[in-house]
């Protein structure tokens, strides 16, 4: 595997790569804490036909650490990844999208269709953000988004994160977030510590992960700031409810895990579903997100896609049924 760090109009933005690979690009964008090297099976496994790259997100990995504007919602994001895709000087390109990553490449979409070939999205974000709406349609719980945002942060794990700590000490340590919520509990990662490395090269702060907290006066008292990376997330901040209106449409591929307890409609990292488990005291009742739905809601009017459930899995299906997840993304890529 390469990695290169490639000069664009707006950061210098590390690229892993497969060396002497040809064919279609296929641009593959990583989640939320984590990096491009999550990729890296994956890359390798693609068919040759065409020529995978993974770029580390603005913040992650070893592209330049450039604050997160969460006003603009993901966009400072897929801005960076459609100035990559400049600078390679690629006409069209695949766009594959794990989790925050899948809202990454569903903003470029929405912004460039022109340029994307097809999409791939793998546990994605809903189009409605994390947190905060309720109903297949996103309808916002508050007008300010509460419920959202960096002060859902669990501040152990932030700190836990920040001092790069790799032990199972703690069930908040990077190392156990992984076990059982990046992948379904039970499950056999190999190079374990590998991950684990990626997640630690998330930078920590109001700039970055999770970014700067704001109050609300409705339950659970916190809203979305206007810094980094969970702010960004906010459905105040990113929201794609338009995307049947844009042409072409591309073919869009929905792959997700069963079992997943991060993007779910009743996730287990939503702080309404958390109240309504008595988790987080004081609800009155707010309903969780129902984030698959949402996704599917979006999905459906858009028109031109296919949903793929994997049983049995979790958050990631590239790591988890990783034969499976490169036979259907080979599948997808070859529709014309």
């Amino acid at each position: 595997m390469k990695n290169e760090r490639i000069a664009t109009s707006r950061l210098t933005q590390n690229v892993l790569s497969v060396p002497g690979a040809e064919g279609e690009a296929v641009l593959f964008v990583h989640g939320n804490v984590s990096s491009a090297a999550f990729w890296r099976d994956a890359l390798r496994a693609l068919s040759s036909a065409y020529r995978p790259l993974a770029v580390d997100l603005r913040g992650f990995g070893e592209t330049d650490p450039e604050p997160v504007d969460a006003t603009r919602g993901l966009r400072d994001y897929s801005d960076d990844v459609l100035a990559l895709i400049e600078a390679l000087e690629l006409e069209r390109v695949h766009l594959v999208g794990w989790s925050m990553g899948g809202g990454v490449v569903l903003q470029a979409l929405r912004d460039r269709p022109e340029v994307v070939a097809s999409v791939t999205l793998v546990n994605p974000v809903s189009p409605y953000g994390f947190g905060g709406t309720e109903g297949s349609d996103g309808r916002l719980t508050h007008a300010d988004g509460t419920g959202a945002g960096a002060g859902g942060a669990n501040p152990d794990f932030v700190k836990l994160l920040a001092e790069g700590d790799r032990s199972d000490a703690s069930p908040l340590t990077p190392r156990n977030v992984f076990r059982t919520a990046y992948v379904k509990p039970g499950a056999v990662i190999e190079d374990e510590d590998f991950y684990v490395e990626s997640m630690l090269t998330t930078r920590v702060g109001e700039d970055h992960y999770p970014g700067d907290a704001a109050s609300s006066e409705a339950w659970p008292g916190l809203a979305p700031g206007t810094r980094g990376v969970l702010n960004s997330l906010a459905p105040t901040r990113f929201r794609i409810d338009d995307l049947a209106s844009i042409e072409p449409k591309p073919p869009i591929l929905w792959i997700r895990g069963a079992d997943d307890v991060i993007v779910s409609d009743t996730s287990l990292f939503d702080l309404a579903h958390l109240g309504a488990l008595g988790v987080i005291p004081g609800s009155p009742g707010t309903p969780a997100q129902p984030m698959i739905a949402q996704t599917r809601a979006v999905l459906s009017a858009y028109g031109n896609f296919r949903e793929v459930v994997f049983e049995d899995c979790g958050h990631s299906p590239h790591l988890e049924k990783p034969a499976d997840f490169v036979t259907t993304l080979d599948a997808h890529l070859s529709r014309r």
